[in-house]
């Protein structure tokens, strides 16, 4: 897809990947609006962008249904048209075993990162399939490969988001509307504060060292969107669970669970 002229809804926009996507976008030219749960986060994106009109900002919990739905109108009130749809909004859960797990957690990990895909692409998708040419890509996960211990709801509700978004590729292989499933590894995101979760374990220093940065993870994926990639792997750590829970998924399983054991402390 030519980005330039393009409006790109993208979720997340306020912070971590999502602001870096919307900045990204902007420099290729598109238009973007921005949606994100914190009116502060998107002003933020707005002051770093500069890009005036062609960026808009729409405060939304994206697990409100009523909200979401609203948002297709607003997005072409502003912009003329709507080309494409990036979900990046998401959120981890507290890093403890699911038995410690309370439902009120579950439900707000499965809201945000399962129903909060599902609400977007439902109000946004006829607005899609009318355009010549459009995308919609999901934020799924490296999680989302491979269990890691103490994230199994944000874990299943990742991979919940990978089947979801190839049976949507599938279904719109003849449609003008390109499908991509987007896996990231570990990215140097605030989204463990901003989730209400701690890492464990961690020292920040070594931790950062060997996370990709956002603007790279942001980078990729709109090289991605450019390209109507199918799948978009970030981070060698993704790509080699990726090729290793293929191949041998048990001793992927294993692997993971033994080097990431200080996550339960």
């Amino acid at each position: 897809m030519e980005l330039r002229d393009r409006v790109l809804v993208v979720t997340g926009g306020g912070n971590g990947i999502g602001r870096e996507v919307v900045l990204a976008l902007l420099s290729r030219g598109a238009r973007v609006a921005a949606v994100d749960l914190r009116p502060d986060g998107l002003a933020e994106t707005e002051r770093l962008a500069r890009a005036g009109e062609r960026l808009s900002r729409h405060t939304a919990d994206i697990t409100d249904r009523a909200r979401v739905a609203a948002l297709p109108g607003e997005v072409e009130a502003h912009h003329g048209q709507v080309d494409g749809l990036l979900n990046v909004a998401g959120v981890i859960q507290h890093f403890v075993p699911f038995a410690d797990l309370s439902f009120e957690e579950m439900e707000r990990v499965l809201a945000v990162n399962l129903w909060g895909v599902l609400n977007t692409t439902k109000a946004f998708l006829p607005h899609l399939l009318a355009r010549p040419e459009a995308c919609v890509v999901n934020v799924s996960s490296m999680g989302g490969l491979a269990p890691v211990p103490g994230q199994t709801i944000y874990g299943a509700s990742k991979a919940a988001v990978k089947l979801f978004t190839e049976g949507l590729y599938a279904e719109l292989l003849d449609s003008p509307v390109a499908v991509t499933a987007v896996f990231p590894g570990g990215v140097g995101t605030d989204i463990a504060a901003n989730s209400g979760a701690d890492l464990p374990g961690q020292d920040a220093g070594d931790l950062a060292a060997r996370l990709t940065s956002p603007e790279d993870a942001a980078r990729q994926i709109v090289a991605g969107v450019e390209k109507g990639s199918y799948r978009v792997v970030i981070g060698r750590d993704a790509r080699v669970l990726d090729r290793l829970s293929r191949l041998a998924p048990r001793r992927a399983t294993e692997l993971v669970a033994k080097r990431m054991a200080a996550l339960l402390g």
